[in-house]
Formats: structure tokens, sequence, C-alpha cells
């Protein structure tokens, strides 16, 4: 049975809303910020997955320091999973794609049964039940159309650039002008595995009433339209971001900032770079070794978050601590700083000190990096982020190429990365990129406002599930 946390002090409900997030981080991160903003609008929510994710979750939300009360009134639900392997990373691996989660991915599928009894318990006491699942859950909340009074919609965790182009390539690839040439190829970006997984999910997605993005047609317009045209049966509805886009200034969630913030406050504007390339890439010494030379030799400011990837239980046992440069950190430690457990990225990336930020272009980070108005220096890892890549550097020009993708299975040499880090922060065409990022940044903030695009659409959304 569902541990059942949080404020239990509501009569008999209009609509309820339960969140089916998939549990790895970039997932639960998402619609964990999503529950803030539909509880704005005073509709109950309940977020539902293993004990472990849930925690996982709420240890690691940052921003939420102007409202601290939202995580308290969600309502969580611990449920219980087979017992699943949880092996460290292979940063060895010649693909990317972090195959060591595929076990919690399986076990995620017994989810099924809890979900189902939850969702019949909260059909009785509220008029509609509205469940907004991950695309990777859309298996687990199959009960959904057997339940009268309730309804699922879909959230796609990637871009909506990302989603459309797999779409396209599903119908044979028809002739259009929004689509760039030499799109970086899916090789490489999953396993057979996963992509078997998805397969499965597939085929329930078609159950959902609608679905979700975290992103503004401000961002990707173009690609929601083309979307609608496809799917003109479903609606698509983009209030992204989801994060929040105010983030109070001396402080982090934890309560007293985060000693890289506290480094960052004695940093010039626009100085410093932040490296990180999220929670599930696993890199190579070799590679972690050229890393270091470049940002030692570009002479540039750094914060460089170094952990290794999430296992499927992040709470489970050590995790490999990667060796640097004999005398790196103490030849650098007047200008970077190397950060070795988890960083509040919010708060990093929206201080005025930081000037850029070196990226694998997983979505969640892309659209941190977009609302704070902070060009990306793109080095994709896997999954959706080669796509994520042109977005962000070809088509809003808010971003440089770190790494080629057709160069996937390449070190990416001391050299490159000086170069990379010297053009974003110490030229002509780097202050031009970063003048576009921060115009984006202004534009995707200002459409959360009160007649603003993401505001109105996110209107649109709450007015339909409480029609």
């Amino acid at each position: 049975m569902a541990n059942n946390q949080g404020s239990n002090g509501q009569k008999q409900a209009e609509v309820v809303v339960v969140m089916v997030p998939f549990p790895a981080q970039g997932h639960l991160n998402q619609l964990l910020h999503l529950s803030r903003l539909i509880l704005s609008y005073n509709i109950p929510v309940h977020f539902a997955s293993s004990a472990i994710h849930n925690r996982q979750a709420m240890l690691r939300i940052h921003g939420w320091d102007a409202d601290p009360n939202s995580v308290s009134n969600i309502h969580f639900h611990d449920f219980l999973i087979p017992p699943f392997l949880s092996p460290p990373p292979n940063p060895n691996s010649p693909n990317k794609f972090p195959s060591h989660l595929q076990p919690l991915f399986d076990a995620s599928l017994h989810l099924r049964h809890p979900m189902g009894a939850l969702l019949r318990e909260l059909s009785s006491k509220a008029r509609r039940v509205i469940v907004i699942n991950d695309s990777m859950m859309a298996y687990v909340v199959q009960d959904v159309v057997s339940i009268p009074n309730a309804e699922s919609y879909t959230f796609h965790s990637v871009s909506a650039f990302a989603f459309f182009l797999y779409l396209w390539e599903a119908m044979g690839k028809l002739p259009l002008n929004n689509i760039p040439k030499d799109l970086p190829s899916l090789e490489s970006c999953f396993t057979n595995e996963f992509l078997d997984f998805i397969a499965l999910h597939c085929g329930f997605q078609k159950l959902s009433s609608g679905s979700l993005y975290n992103t503004c047609r401000i961002i990707e317009g173009p690609y929601l339209d083309l979307m609608e045209k496809i799917e003109g049966d479903k609606k698509h509805w983009a209030f992204g971001p989801f994060n929040p886009v105010t983030i109070p200034v001396n402080k982090c969630s934890s309560g007293r900032p985060h000693k890289c913030l506290e480094w960052l406050y004695k940093q010039a504007p626009n100085s410093v770079i932040y490296v990180s390339f999220g929670t599930t890439t696993a890199m190579e010494e070799e590679q972690i070794k050229e890393l270091a030379i470049g940002l030692e030799k570009s002479e540039q400011k750094f914060i460089w978050v170094l952990r290794d990837a999430d296992k499927g239980d992040v709470f489970d046992g050590e995790v490999r601590k990667a060796e640097l440069p004999k005398g790196f950190e103490e030849r650098v430690k007047n200008r970077g700083m190397v950060v070795r457990d988890w960083a509040p990225q919010l708060e990093i990336l929206s201080h005025p000190s930081t000037g850029a930020f070196m990226s694998h272009c997983g979505w969640n980070s892309c659209m941190e990096s977009i609302t704070m108005g902070v060009p990306i220096a793109a080095w994709p890892m896997a999954s959706d982020q080669p796509r994520n890549t042109v977005l962000i550097a070809q088509l809003l020009k808010v971003g440089i190429v770190v790494k080629k993708w057709s160069h996937m299975n390449q070190i990416v040499t001391s050299s490159s990365v000086e170069n990379a880090l010297k053009m974003l922060m110490a030229s002509k065409e780097g202050d031009a990129i970063r003048k576009r990022a921060a115009d984006l940044g202004g534009a995707v903030r200002r459409s959360l406002d009160r007649g603003g695009v993401s505001c109105m659409e996110l209107d649109s959304f709450i007015s339909h599930i409480t029609r």
C-alpha cells in the first residue's frame, strides 16, 4: 500500500492530478517542478513513484526557496517495486547511453498494479482524476481507460524539436522547410534494450488525451505547430519552463548557500563557465584528463561538477571518484572549483557571474540554461542530446558545438576544449551568442507573466482538465 505523505485536509476534490514520473533524475525533476505549477491553481497533486525515487526527487529539488511550502503540499505515494540490480556505470562503454539503468527501467513496469489501485481509490473521491505520466510510463498507467472519470496526458521529457523528428522520420521524412540538413543520426543514441522498452510504451501512448511539453512556443513554436498538424486529433500544450525562473539571491535550497555559490558571489559578471554533464554521463579517465587540461589552458574561470552517473538506486553504496591530473586543483584554485557532490544547477545558472554552460544538452539542462539566458557549449552524449544540440547551436543560435555527433567515438582534445571556451567566453562571436541567449531568456521568462504565451497555455490546460 502506498505511503501517503503530505497534507490530507482536502474534502471531496473536484479534480485531482496524479504525476507518474519515469524514475531517472531528468524526468523526476521536470514533473516535480510541474507539480508546483499545478498546485498554484489549488488543485491537489499526487506524486507516485518508488520510495527511493520519491526520496531522490525531493532531496535534489532546487530553486523552490521562494515557495518553500510546495513540497509539503504534494501527496507523495511510495510504491514498492521488485529488487533490481544497481550496477555502477561503465565509463568505457562505446555507447554513452546509461544502459546500467535498464534493470531499474524494467522494474518500473511493476508499478502498474499499485498505480491502478491508487487511481481507482482517488476516482471514488474526486469528480475527475487527471493522470500526467511520463511517456516512458504509458504501460504503467494503461488502466486509466477502465476508470470512467479518469483521463491521462503524456508528458514528453524531450524537446518538441526532438520529438517531432521522431514522428517525422516514422512518417517517411516528408519534405519540410523547417528541417535542418545533416541531422545527427540516432546511431549510438540508445541501446537495443531501451529501444524495445520505448516500443512497449508507444502502443499505450495512444490511450492518452493529449501531450505536454516542458518548452515554450517562443523557443519551439514551429515544431509544436507541425506536430499539431500531424496529430490533429490530440491537443499539444507547451507551458514551460516548468522550473522556477526567479531564484532568491544569496539563498540555496539547503538553507546555507552551497560552497560553489559562495565562490560565485566573488566573481565578475559573466566570467565563469559552468561545466556539468548531467546525471547519466560517465566519462572515461582519458576524456576527464583532456577536459581538465583544456579548462586549465583556457585560463577561464569555471565550476566543474565532476560526478559519476547516477546508479539506479542513488543511495546504494560508493561511487567512483574520477582522477584528475596531478596538481590540477592546486594549480587552478584561484580561478576554478571542482564540485564532486550534488550541485544547485538552477542557482548557478541564474547567478550573474555565470557566463556559459558546457553541457551534454539534456533537455532539462537546456531549458534551465535558456531560461536563465546562459549560452551553451554543447557536448552531446546520447539519447535526444545530439538533436538538442542542433536546436541550440544551429536553429536558436544560443550556443556552440564542442563535439560533433559524427565524431561520437573520438576523444575531445584539450585544445578543442580550450578553443571552444575562449571563443564563447572571450571573443566578439561569443559576445553575440551571449546577447542572443540573454534576449531569448528574457522573452521566455516573460512568457510566464500574466498574459504571456506560456501562462495562457497553462491556463488553457487547467481550464481543460477542470471543465
